[in-house]
């Protein structure tokens, strides 16, 4: 499934949302890339100081990974970082 992500709470729903597709615990999800489950529960829940690399190994231990294209724009979408 190709989801939208836009903002951190985007991110952070899709890995949960994954996660929990998956049927893993937080425990789970996080042991083959040596992410413990407190790690995976501030990951999801988009805590600041997150570390990049946990991020990707994460994203790798959900079998997931980041694309990056040209963003689309519309009428509603007017967020600028």
């Amino acid at each position: 499934m190709i989801r939208r992500v836009v903002s951190l709470e985007s991110l952070c729903a899709a890995i949960r949302e994954e996660r929990k597709i998956k049927g893993l615990t937080q425990a789970a999800a996080g042991k083959p890339v040596g992410i413990d489950q407190t790690t995976v529960s501030k990951v999801e829940q988009g805590s600041p100081g997150t570390r990049l690399d946990t991020l990707f190994r994460l994203l790798a231990a959900l079998d997931l990974e980041l694309v990056l294209q040209p963003r689309k724009r519309s009428k509603d979408d007017r967020q600028v970082w």
